[in-house]
């Protein structure tokens, strides 16, 4: 159960109260006549089928619904076809129910809590929300690139804002976009990142799990400081992964399990920059690929494609963070979502993009949510208001199925560069970014 789970039993129980019958529990077809007197066969009595609880569903870039107990029965029982400017359907077919609410921001539906999925938003009923407050669920939270060293004042004081919803979620994983050591003389001048090991109990301590090394700053003090962050977060409670000292051991995955649910984190680095780990060389697992490194070199991800396919038979959930694409733009480049296709196809659940610095789309490649860049979580770039934006993933398991994708909009601030939520206009501009280049069910 998610760590930041309360006290919900009693909202729960009046939620499912409002179950309804749905396909399974439809009057069996009369069998026909047997051959034998019916006395040599009785009927076996009927065995009851549990009653599945309906949900009301909205567009997944609408803000989710808050309805009371009362709006909820009536939606439910199907006694209206409007509803504040939705229309509401219902029916016995809900993959068609929700394929009509993913095509249409005006239209609601009701659905069997199993029909749910991330491309979706389930309806809350007083405060409760049906999937992400069900019993054994697994929160998971993405953060874009954070980058705590610089002109970042304090790297704790600018996670505290958001350290609370950070831990509140049973696994927070992010980009660290610097190194733990300076070791070495800087590779990039003044865009050199180099951190120390004490960032390491500052992250913990924001509710951080693991962070990719998959991008190019990990290399910006040169060999002996890469390994010695690698070596740093191996010693430690916060897992790294997308680096390493060979080609090996920069695909090894970062596997955690929460409530007996196993995730697998990969990494991997398009920018170039950080070297490319190879079996004889330490660097960041990467993909040559535009619009940095070149053309697409197909051996690069069949590489990564072969590791995702194998922590998909190793763990229930894989989740796969590349460091790609243009940088201060929305648009992410076609390549990007033709090798966010073949990472699905290999078995990723869950694709999350960083490096842009700004807000870039997302889409569902048969069904999985590929997010191309959640923008700068903790970053020193003011000049842009862009640059000071991003958004959250929080993502929803029941079990290892995804049920639920919320995208939590943010600023930071230019004095502490510490990201605060975003809400009303300014909240709904940032999300306004995020679809416009967004594609499917979050297309605005």
């Amino acid at each position: 159960m998610s760590r930041r789970a309360g006290a919900v039993v009693a909202v729960a129980a009046a939620v499912l109260g409002l179950a309804a019958c749905t396909d399974s529990t439809e009057s069996p077809v009369a069998p026909r006549e047997s051959l034998v007197p019916s006395v040599l066969e009785p009927s076996p009595p009927a065995v009851p089928r549990p009653e599945e609880p309906l949900v009301v569903i909205g567009h997944a870039t609408v803000p989710q619904l808050d309805l009371t107990g009362a709006q909820s029965q009536r939606l439910l029982a199907g006694e209206v076809s409007r509803w504040r400017g939705f229309r509401v359907l219902t029916g016995r077919a809900p993959a068609r129910l929700v394929r009509a609410v993913e095509r249409d921001a005006g239209t609601l539906a009701v659905v069997p809590v199993s029909a749910v999925g991330p491309t979706v938003m389930a309806a809350r009923v007083d405060g409760y929300d049906p999937v992400r407050d069900a019993a054994g669920t697994v929160d998971l939270t993405v953060a874009g690139d954070v980058m705590l060293v610089r002109r970042v004042p304090d790297p704790a004081a600018a996670l505290a804002p958001l350290a609370q919803r950070l831990r509140g979620a049973d696994l927070t994983v992010g980009n660290l976009e610097s190194t733990l050591s300076r070791d070495g003389e800087p590779t990039q001048g003044g865009d050199s990142f180099g951190g120390t090991p004490a960032l390491v109990p500052v992250l913990r301590a924001a509710g951080f799990d693991a962070v990719s090394l998959a991008n190019n700053h990990v290399g910006d003090y040169g060999e002996v400081a890469l390994l010695e962050t690698v070596r740093t977060l191996r010693s430690s409670s916060l897992q790294g992964f997308g680096a390493g000292r060979d080609l090996a051991s920069a695909g090894r995955a970062a596997v955690l399990t929460r409530d007996g649910v196993s995730f697998a984190f990969l990494g991997f680095n398009a920018i170039g920059e950080t070297p490319q780990a190879t079996p004889e060389r330490p660097g960041a697992l990467s993909v040559r690929m535009p619009p940095r490194t070149g053309p697409l070199v197909r051996s690069d991800l069949d590489h990564v494609a072969d590791l995702v396919s194998e922590y998909d038979g190793l763990a229930d959930v894989v989740v796969v963070l590349p460091h790609w694409g243009e940088q201060y733009v929305h648009e992410p480049w076609q390549v990007q979502r033709d090798v966010a296709r073949r990472l699905v196809a290999a078995g990723a659940d869950l694709v999350v993009g960083g490096h842009p610095h700004w807000v870039q789309g997302v889409e569902a490649v048969d069904g999985v949510p590929v997010v191309h860049s959640l923008g700068n979580f903790v970053f020193d770039m003011d000049y842009m208001e862009q640059t000071l934006e991003g958004v959250l993933l929080e993502a929803t398991f029941w079990g290892k199925e995804l049920k639920a994708v919320r995208f939590v909009p943010y600023r930071m601030d230019t004095e502490a560069f510490a990201p605060r939520v975003a809400r009303g206009d300014a909240g709904s501009a940032i999300l306004d970014d995020l679809w416009s280049s967004s594609r499917g069910p979050w297309a605005s």
